[in-house]
């Protein structure tokens, strides 16, 4: 299997342009640091030599220089070096969301939030290191070693090829004690801290339901078992580069002694001066700080490595047939050359027509890049079903638990891949852009999802050109008007998923929003599963009220008041009843059988 982290680690790494400038800055920045330690070492040596101050004008002069130097490049090679990366963390971020689309929410079924959430966020953050900690300081380095090493071969051959020695054995030795004290931990930590934020995501969003059967305190348990993991890991991590250097430091040392046993015999034999045999001696230590920047760039490979997999694996490769996804060699029509022609005298809404539809949910599990991972259930969730939808018609789709109603709306607003024929306008479906259709038909759902925000901002992304006036009037369509005044109009806070406001409240939105998006064909998915069985007749009233002339496919299990539909279709079953009840004689008939799925 390839591997799937090498684009993502091609992509972190800045384009040419960008990423030129941190190199040159970060070599100035070492060699203004190798040529403070020689300046400094030739000053003090030549002071001691007490010449006419003169003569040390230039040392003087030099030590300032490349010590303002140092400084300043490496704060311009930080602003430049973190410039680029930043930019390409938002490349790869929406190039991550852009790939997750396509297959939301149905292909993503399976993926755990908190763990999305870890890959999207910290693996995606992590991926900064491959400029910050690998290319950008090694490219410098090596350029920086390279002339050092120069310098020394100048001044002393014998000198230069032991601090090379000493280098090349210290930089293996660092490298080989990371690899054995952390090298697992590295693979871990990506992975670990995606497992953690899972579950204390998963523990915070069920934590009433955990309290409620006493199974709170094992939640707990295991996080604070995964924490320790993690903190394991970090910790083996921390030792080994803390170890590294350590060892780097000593290279330094051993470096400079190196360099001192090669130096004195010229020393001794008057080849060199005093000044010159002190800047061998210390220069080896200005390399050895340099160099200290590949060890830490081979460690932090594997860490990086580990984060690119988990963005790469973060959506499948595969896109699941059961997904209606652009797939590359695929001819999907845009809006611009297949069009959603309304039937004569709709009033612009399209006539709906199935035959033979027939849906399957993706079954994808575990690791989603996996051979095999992506694959659809065994049995069908809609079995073959024949469906007219006239313009301006209202439907009533019923059926128990597991008859595939869901999977009915979601084929509808093309979440899911249908087999048989799906036409809309006289157009086929699969011929449509999923996009154009899901501008035509739309679906309040079952459980609407509320933003952390203020009712206005819950209500104008469907619509962002909407006045204050506007959601106000199409508030008052859904009879929430009179609450919304109460609560302190579209500045009233919902609540993090909805949690201030009732289930019917939350349908009331979801059909306003609907309402906002002006779309033709509505699906309504369980309006009333939230409600207390007294108010779902007034809730559902209330909806197909304020639907006016759309047409609306309504999903429900216990059926509707009579003469709020024109007609009934029951799923799971023989027959089907009239308008106002399942268990009645019906208008027209439909029939469909249908598989299992976890929910309705």
């Amino acid at each position: 299997m390839p591997d799937r982290s090498r684009p993502v680690l091609r992509q972190a790494v800045p384009p040419v342009r960008r990423l030129v400038p941190s190199v040159l800055l970060g070599m100035l920045a070492g060699l203004s640091s190798v040529a403070l330690l020689a300046s400094s070492a030739w000053l003090i040596a030549r002071a001691a030599e007490q010449p006419p101050v003169l003569y040390l004008s230039l040392g003087v002069v030099g030590v300032r220089a490349f010590a303002l130097g140092r400084a300043v490049f490496r704060y311009l090679e930080r602003l430049a070096g973190h410039d680029a990366a930043f930019r390409q963390l938002a490349e790869i971020r929406v190039g991550v969301f852009e790939r997750m689309l396509p297959l939301a929410p149905d292909g993503l079924a399976s993926s755990r939030r908190g763990d999305l959430l870890s890959r999207f966020v910290g693996d995606v953050d992590e991926l900064q290191n491959v400029s910050l900690r690998i290319v950008q300081p090694v490219a410098s380095a090596v350029i920086v070693l390279a002339a050092a090493f120069a310098g020394l071969a100048w001044l002393a051959p014998g000198a230069a090829v032991a601090v090379t020695v000493v280098l090349v054995i210290g930089i293996g030795g660092a490298v080989l004690a990371q690899v054995l004290l952390a090298a697992r931990a590295d693979d871990r930590l990506a992975p670990l801290r995606g497992e953690l934020q899972a579950a204390v995501v998963e523990h915070v969003q069920a934590l009433d339901v955990l309290v409620a059967f006493g199974a709170a305190d094992a939640g707990r348990d295991r996080i604070r078992r995964l924490g320790r993991r993690l903190e394991r890991a970090t910790r083996a991590r921390a030792s080994a580069v803390g170890l590294a250097a350590a060892a780097m430091s000593a290279v330094g040392a051993f470096a400079a002694a190196a360099s001192l046993g090669a130096a004195q015999p010229l020393l001794e034999g008057g080849r060199i001066d005093g000044p010159t045999f002190a800047v061998l001696c210390l220069v080896p230590l200005a390399i050895a700080e340099v160099a200290a920047a590949i060890p830490v760039a081979l460690g932090s490979l594997r860490v990086v490595r580990a984060s690119a997999r988990r963005v790469a694996d973060a959506v499948p490769e595969v896109v699941p047939p059961e997904i209606p996804a652009r797939r590359q060699g695929e001819r999907v029509a845009t809006s611009g050359s297949r069009s959603l022609t309304p039937a004569p005298g709709g009033r612009g809404v399209p006539a709906i027509a199935l035959r033979g539809a027939s849906a399957r949910w993706p079954a994808i599990t575990g690791d989603m890049t996996a051979p095999g991972a992506a694959g659809a259930s065994a049995r069908p969730a809609l079995a073959p079903l024949d469906l007219d939808l006239v313009s301006g018609e209202r439907v009533l789709v019923a059926g128990p638990s597991g008859s595939g109603k869901t999977t009915l709306a979601h084929v509808l607003v093309r979440f899911l891949e249908y087999g048989g024929s799906y036409r809309i306008g006289g157009v086929e479906a699969r011929d449509l852009d999923p996009r154009d259709v899901r501008r035509t038909v739309g679906l309040v759902e079952q459980r609407p999802w509320l933003f952390d925000e203020d009712l206005r901002q819950n209500l104008v992304f469907a619509r962002d050109t909407a006045t204050d006036a506007e959601l106000l009037d199409v508030l008052e369509r859904v009879g929430l008007a009179e609450w919304a005044a109460a609560r302190g109009g579209l500045d009233a806070r919902v609540g993090e998923r909805g949690a201030l406001v009732s289930g019917g409240q939350a349908q009331r939105i979801a059909l306003a929003r609907a309402m906002l998006a002006d779309f033709p064909v509505l699906v309504l998915d369980e309006p009333t599963a939230s409600v207390d069985p007294a108010q779902a007749d007034e809730l559902l009233t209330d909806l197909l009220a304020a639907a006016g002339d759309r047409s609306v496919v309504l999903i429900s299990h216990t059926g509707a008041p009579t003469g709020l539909v024109d007609r009934a279709v029951a799923l799971g079953a023989e027959e089907i009843g009239p308008a106002g009840s399942v268990d009645e004689d019906s208008v027209r008939i439909a029939h469909g059988r249908c598989g299992e799925r976890g929910t309705p």
